[in-house]
């Protein structure tokens, strides 16, 4: 079974975020670009599980961006990655993104694509299901178990209020969320077999862009909180009436 894990660089949680070009750019001087971690924690990590579990026979891993998104993907191979693909477009519109994912995908005929639940930095949360309807495979959303017998898989997925599980057939795609695999740390031997692994560079297909950003805004600044004593209950009503706001 070959797998096809979709990875994509995100800022780091802790990166001080500004923006350039009258609020229309994200500065990208001094950012500190990681994984996204729902790619990594759990759909690479599953995948990898599966492969040490000689379900899997290879974990590819693909992303869509410019040459610097090597460090990112290299890391990924660090951790047992295969081999990557890197589709040499700058885009952050979904539909680009997953147009350029399946156009690859359709050609290897992968069992299995797996995609984080959404990245941290856009949190859109729909390449999965743009992938999977482009090459018509059935999807499951927001899985926390993942399990493969042969050609049938099992994974459980959240829904209001509990969980839902849910049987399949390969091909399929699946994004994943918490629940799914523990976060691993690359070896120093996992590090050095990185520098020599394919890191194939194809050239993105033509496609219109569906979206494209105006501006950039950050959000208001948290405001001091105010403490009112137990007994002044009168005095809560009036601010909750006058001052507080519902977000």
């Amino acid at each position: 079974m070959k797998i096809l894990v979709c990875i994509t660089k995100a800022p780091d949680t802790t990166t001080k975020i500004t923006f350039t070009d009258n609020n229309s750019k994200l500065n990208e001087a001094g950012v500190q670009w990681i994984i996204n971690p729902y790619d990594e924690w759990y759909s690479l990590v599953r995948a990898l599980e599966l492969k040490e579990a000689g379900v899997a026979t290879a974990v590819h891993l693909i992303t869509v961006g410019k040459a610097d998104t090597e460090p990112v993907i290299r890391k990924a191979l660090a951790l047992g990655g295969d081999e990557a693909i890197r589709i040499d477009g700058d885009c952050n519109d979904s539909f680009y993104i997953a147009t350029q994912i399946a156009e690859y995908a359709r050609s290897q005929s992968y069992d299995m694509i797996l995609t984080g639940k959404e990245s941290i930095d856009y949190g859109n949360a729909s390449i999965g299901a743009m992938v999977a309807e482009m090459l018509d495979m059935p999807f499951i959303s927001l899985a926390t178990k993942l399990d493969v017998d042969g050609t049938m898989v099992t994974a459980v997925r959240e829904i209001e209020g509990g969980e839902e599980k849910d049987s399949c057939a390969l091909p399929l795609v699946v994004s994943c969320q918490k629940g799914m695999s523990e976060a691993r740390i690359p070896n120093m031997r996992g590090i050095m077999a990185a520098r020599t692994k394919p890191l194939n560079v194809q050239a993105p297909v033509a496609v219109d862009e569906l979206t494209s950003v105006l501006s950039y805004e950050m959000p208001p600044a948290k405001s001091g909180c105010k403490m009112i004593d137990v007994e002044q209950m009168d005095e809560l009503v009036k601010l909750l009436h006058e001052e507080a706001k519902v977000i």
